[in-house]
């Protein structure tokens, strides 16, 4: 149940009708409640503060009507700039940045308030009724409130075009990008202050290899039920149902995998545990989607920044600079996770059972994942692969854990290695030698 909650609010989050139709529904109680107390707070505000309502009935319907009309005229304007921004994300930096843009709380709030003052607008111009000529009722407060809102929307609409041209900026997407991979960096890796060698030592203290080999030979394998990438996993679901039932599960795939129906999902020893009711509560602790979310994926995150400074690199654009902006804030979040406990794969409860054993993501995975692709692309620009190495070189100051010095000094040597074959003057190759010999140097 609360993985398929994190993906439809995901889906809400993402969207662009949730937070206007919010909005709109504030609109409908504010127009109510202003129409409710319109004499009361008129006749406060002439005897306390001595400020008279003016106008008549068809002087506020003619300033409605035109704050209606224009309210309307001016979402369907922030549509077509939202919609154009969209098509020149998709277009340079890659359609799986259209998540990222339609994620963006300022846009949404941005329609909301255009679609809430029109509505606003309609449920109080309804309100200004003539009998046979003579007045029934003109809600002075009302309208006032309608003129402030219209104000407001207007300063809104300038605030939103200086966000459009900010936010199609190459290092704008890049730092908005990068922010998020720090956060869930921050929300999947715990801080490395943490007792690092305790679950370790129960491990090597209780279980081996041959423990594990058991349980291959003698677990029931569960396949997956319909095709999809594996978006959220609910651990601590999936860790009580095996403490209930008595049973040890190991995951095969990880967040961010891509599953195929009828293929091998996860195992579960004893065998003789396992019946249809297991595996139908089984199959409701993952939620499968049609493509990746970074909610517990962490590499999904590192993909867009990757993809954004593969298209800098193609031909077509041909902009190192938006490529090495990409690999300084990809070597930020690889700094940061250095200073990260990385987790094990095997799950315990407070007595130090094993009861979950998964698969996670190592430095070394993310070092393939933010790297391969940039070097195998930027192998002929000098400048790069120079940034590739220093790069390298300050995520290295701050490794401490052998694995991730040698996941440092494998990278360096592939970038050389393709340096020498890809870049034709001999300076620039003699420049990339210096970094790598400077990297060797600090990692050994």
């Amino acid at each position: 149940m609360k993985t398929r909650i994190l993906k439809y609010w995901d889906r809400i989050r993402s969207s662009f009708w949730f937070i206007p139709i919010s909005m709109a529904l504030g609109a409908m109680i504010l127009a109510f409640m202003a129409l409710s107390f319109d004499i009361v707070v008129t006749e406060w505000f002439e005897r306390t503060l001595n400020w008279s309502f003016t106008g008549s009935a068809e002087g506020s319907s003619v300033v409605l009507g035109t704050i209606a009309g224009s309210m309307i005229t001016i979402t369907g304007v922030v549509f077509s700039m939202t919609l154009v921004a969209l098509s020149l994300a998709s277009s340079q930096f890659g359609p799986r940045m259209l998540r990222n843009f339609m994620s963006d709380t300022t846009t949404q709030v941005v329609l909301g308030t255009f679609i809430a003052t029109f509505i606003y607008s309609l449920l109080v111009l309804r309100n200004i009724r003539n009998i046979e000529g003579s007045v029934v009722l003109t809600p002075h407060f009302s309208v006032s409130l309608g003129v402030i809102l219209a104000v407001v929307s207007l300063g809104v609409l300038i605030y939103f075009i200086h966000h459009v041209s900010v936010s199609v900026q190459a290092n704008e997407i890049v730092m908005r990008v990068s922010k998020e991979l720090s956060d869930g960096i921050e929300s999947l890796f715990p801080d490395k202050e943490e007792n690092e060698e305790s679950a370790q030592q129960i491990h090597e203290k209780s279980y081996d290899d041959g423990f594990l080999k058991i349980l291959h030979r003698d677990a029931y394998s569960i396949d997956a039920n319909k095709d999809g990438y594996l978006q959220f996993v609910d651990y601590g679901v999936l860790l009580a149902l095996a403490k209930e039932k008595n049973i040890v599960i190991e995951l095969k795939r990880r967040p961010g995998q891509y599953v195929v129906a009828k293929r091998e999902l996860l195992m579960v020893w004893p065998a003789q545990s396992v019946d249809e009711e297991l595996i139908k509560q089984l199959h409701g602790v993952f939620t499968l989607g049609n493509q990746r979310i970074p909610r517990q994926d962490i590499e999904c995150t590192v993909n867009q920044l990757v993809e954004i400074a593969l298209r800098a690199l193609s031909p077509g654009i041909n902009d190192p600079f938006t490529a090495m902006t990409c690999v300084d804030r990809l070597g930020s979040a690889l700094s940061l996770l250095t200073e990260r406990k990385m987790p094990l794969p095997y799950r315990y409860d407070e007595e130090g059972e094993l009861w979950l054993v998964t698969s996670v993501v190592t430095f070394s995975t993310m070092m393939d994942a933010a790297l391969n692709q940039i070097r195998q692309y930027a192998h002929s620009s000098a400048a790069v692969t120079i940034r590739l190495l220093e790069t390298i070189a300050v995520i290295g100051e701050s490794a401490n854990r052998i694995e991730d010095r040698t996941a440092l000094l494998r990278h360096a040597e592939m970038i050389s290695r393709g340096a020498d074959k890809g870049l034709f003057e001999i300076d620039d190759r003699l420049e990339v030698e210096q970094r790598y010999i400077d990297i060797i140097k600090l990692l050994k």
